[in-house]
């Protein structure tokens, strides 16, 4: 007879932090050999009640590692889920014969995972793509901090050099990533000076396209979105709904919604947005590769 397994603690915008911190501490801790065996169950058996506790047995580190991000102005119940299936993606690629323990593999899915999703979810970072964006995006804080630059404003010739070169980046990348995480948005009408009718939309320089620029990218335009239509046809009915109301709204839909929706977990409704969006990338690349080679 199948053995039921306890559900993995949900952490939602109306639950209690404290509460959810009880919870995830009543799974213990996994000494080395039993974490081993386990690990070893999955990856050769597929035992399922094996993967459940190792995911299990790292909620808390889980937790730990999404309230250092915190700082970045999106819900820590989100974050947490972020990070869980970052351990579930662990834990099914985690190799016990390497010789090293799951937490040390682990941290690099959590922290990638709910990394991604702040990339995602935060508007003024659409800058942040490249992996040196990134790794300024998220250590410039914690710089800062080191050298004592936490005035506002902006940072110092000194600390602006010192910060390109530990992290790798040319200058003009951190003095532009420290304003856009120092400065508030600002409203486009509001007025050059206390005493003036101008307002700062009217020195926005026009930079419209010509019309053959205009005609090509709506070419393109039309041709992506001809691959994203087809590609959508290979999704099931839920994970096309899914990815839609997560990935293609102005306003996403929320994992809890979802979940109710479906009568399934959030974390659930995470897999199901990131396995359907892993096959719509994949079938739109083989189709841009198939009209490639026909053209």
């Amino acid at each position: 007879m199948a053995t039921t397994l306890p559900s993995i603690p949900v952490i939602s915008a109306e639950s209690n932090l404290s509460r959810y911190l009880q919870e995830i501490r009543k799974f213990p801790m996994l000494e080395p050999n039993e974490e081993f065996m386990l690990a070893k169950a999955w990856r050769e058996h597929g035992d399922s009640e094996a993967a459940h506790r190792l995911v299990t047995s790292h909620l808390r580190l889980v937790a730990k590692i999404a309230m250092g991000y915190r700082g970045y102005g999106l819900p820590l119940s989100e974050l947490i889920s972020e990070g869980n299936v970052g351990m579930m993606q662990a834990v099914k690629r985690f190799d016990p014969d390497r010789g090293f323990r799951l937490a040390t593999y682990a941290m690099w899915w959590i922290r990638a995972a709910i990394q991604e999703y702040i990339l995602h979810s935060w508007s003024l970072v659409k800058m942040g793509t490249t992996a040196a964006q990134k790794k300024l995006f998220f250590n410039l804080r914690k710089l800062k901090g080191q050298m004592q630059a936490i005035d506002e404003g902006d940072l110092s010739p000194e600390h602006v050099a010192a910060i390109a070169t530990k992290l790798e980046v040319p200058e003009q990348d951190v003095i532009a990533m420290n304003r856009r995480l120092a400065s508030p948005d600002h409203s486009l009408n509001a007025p050059l000076r206390a005493d003036s009718e101008g307002e700062w939309q009217d020195w926005l320089v026009d930079e419209s396209s010509n019309q053959e620029i205009t005609l090509a990218e709506q070419e393109e335009m039309g041709k992506r979105r001809k691959l994203l239509v087809q590609a959508m046809k290979g999704l099931n009915d839920r994970e096309r709904d899914i990815l839609t109301e997560r990935r293609l709204r102005d306003n996403p839909t929320t994992l809890e919604d979802l979940s109710q929706k479906y009568g399934i977990s959030r974390e659930r409704v995470r897999q199901i947005e990131v396995r359907a969006f892993e096959k719509l990338q994949k079938s739109i690349k083989n189709a841009a590769l198939e009209a490639k080679l026909a053209g």
